[in-house]
Order: C-alpha cells, then structure tokens, then sequence
C-alpha cells in the first residue's frame, strides 16, 4: 500500500485456498511474503502465477517438527522482523498416522506446528513494530475438546476427533500466546466457516466430491473469508487476543477459552518438545 511501508508476512498452508488467496492480496499490497507448504507443484504453481519477487515459498512438512524449525531457521537467516503471521496449515487424514516424531498426524499439524511457528519466531514478531498472529481454525464452536488422558488418540481415533481436538487446542494456544505480558504480538483466532476452498485436500474422491458440491451451494467465496484477514494485517486489533466466528466476535469467557485449560495444555506441549529434543 503507497501510504505505509511494505511488511513481510509468513503463511503456512499457503499453497491452497484461504491461504494462498492471503498470499496473493498481500503481494498485491507489495508486502514480501512466504508461503510454506508440503506440494512442491502447488508451490510453484503459485510463484510462477504471482511472478512478483516479493514472494518465497518453502516446502516443507509441517507435522515434522525437525522441518518446523528448519523453516524457523530460514526465516530467522532472512528477516530482521516478521509483520504478520497467519496459520492455515491442515489436512485431514481419516485413518491414524503416526509422524516420525511418534505423533498423530493432525495434533502435530494442525496445532502443533502453529504452537512452534508462534513460539519460534516470537523475536522475529517482537522486532516489528504492530505485529500480528492470524489463526486460522474454528473459534467459537464448542463441540470436540482436549483428549487430556490419550491427547494422541491412541484409542478410538476418528478423523472428525482428531480435527476438533486440534481446533479446540488451536483456541487454547492463542489464549496462552496472549498472555505472555512481554509481548507485544496480537493474536488473531479466526473461525471462518464454511468456505469454498480446501476441497481437493480430501484423500476420498466421494467425500472430495461431495464437499465440492456442498460448496457450490452453501459454502462463502474466499473473497469473503480472506478479506478480514487483510484487514488484520494492515492494522492489527488493540487487544492482545480477539476471536471471530463467522464474522461475529467470539466472547471469551467462552468455555473452550479457559486460561487454566490453555496453561495445562501449553505444560503439556513443552514437556512433550523436551522429551523429543535430542540431548
């Protein structure tokens, strides 16, 4: 934007979708921006359609935490401060899988990974001077919950378990971010609903099909979805936490929010980065 300086701005999950439609808005506002992703094709697909060289895009997988802080690294080596980060980085899988880490895959990508971003590149948000966390997940709805005695569903796992366990963590990991007094980053938790764009991640052609169809009709354009997201960017909330689903503010004394739940599964977390940490 020619009345503000360029910011620099890192998306996960930013080769699809939501994701890649923020990318593309924020090279247009001439920010730098990099896309991290695990398709190398998508990825290139989006740098040779932007062909802007504000933009980099750094393939990786999310779920393994060696390559989350590989892509800490990177950033830390190439930017003196980060402006803007926004989360998307999910994908379903319908059967339990394990990461080379001894994870489940969705608690590993769709949580952990963000926990790791925020955490690992707070100096770098710290450094700029009205920086902001987007986290893209499903804030205010309150069906799923933390899984506190089996949280990587040994048992009884199901898809639909495993994605709102990791939505319920999402909203317990901004409510913990916020409340590091010391810092000065707003965090964003962002419920978007229903919206026409990650559809050709499900792994089951029906399913795949029947989503698409389902979107044709109900689902928002991303247009829509994307577009609180850039005004996030430009001028970050005044609080050091707010959350909106579907457009409308999340209230946060909402159960899902709880500060003792957010601080029990923030010990959780770090006990279980240190028990993988090689020493």
């Amino acid at each position: 934007m020619p009345d503000q300086p360029s910011k620099t701005v890192i998306i996960s999950g930013g080769t699809t979708g939501m994701g890649r439609a923020v990318a593309l808005a924020q090279l247009a506002r001439g920010n730098h921006v990099t896309v991290i992703g695990s398709n190398e094709a998508r990825g290139r697909a989006l740098v040779d359609q932007a062909a802007d060289p504000n933009l980099r895009f750094l393939r990786a997988d999310l779920s393994s935490i060696a390559e989350v802080e590989r892509v800490v690294a990177h950033v830390h080596e190439h930017h003196q401060a980060v402006d803007a980060l926004a989360l998307f980085a999910n994908r379903i899988s319908p059967k339990r899988e394990a990461t080379p880490d001894g994870l489940e895959f969705t608690f590993a990508l769709y949580y952990l990974s963000r926990y790791l971003l925020g955490h690992r590149l707070l100096p770098l948000l710290d450094a700029a001077p009205n920086p902001v966390v987007i986290n893209v997940a499903g804030v205010g709805n309150t069906a799923g919950r933390i899984f506190w005695d089996d949280p990587q569903l040994t048992r009884r796992y199901s898809q639909v378990r495993a994605q709102l366990q990791a939505g319920r963590a999402n909203d317990l990991l901004g409510v913990a971010f916020a409340g590091q007094v010391e810092s000065k980053v707003r965090y964003v938790l962002y419920h978007p609903g229903f919206t026409r764009s990650g559809a050709d991640a499900h792994p089951n052609p029906l399913i795949r099909n029947s989503i698409k169809l389902l979107a044709r009709f109900f689902a928002r354009p991303v247009a829509d979805s994307v577009r609180p997201i850039t005004g996030w960017i430009d001028r970050p909330p005044a609080e050091p936490l707010s959350a909106t689903d579907r457009g409308k503010p999340v209230d946060l004394s909402l159960k899902t929010l709880n500060p003792d739940d957010a601080a029990r599964l923030a010990t959780y977390t770090e006990d279980l980065l240190h028990s993988r940490t090689p020493r």
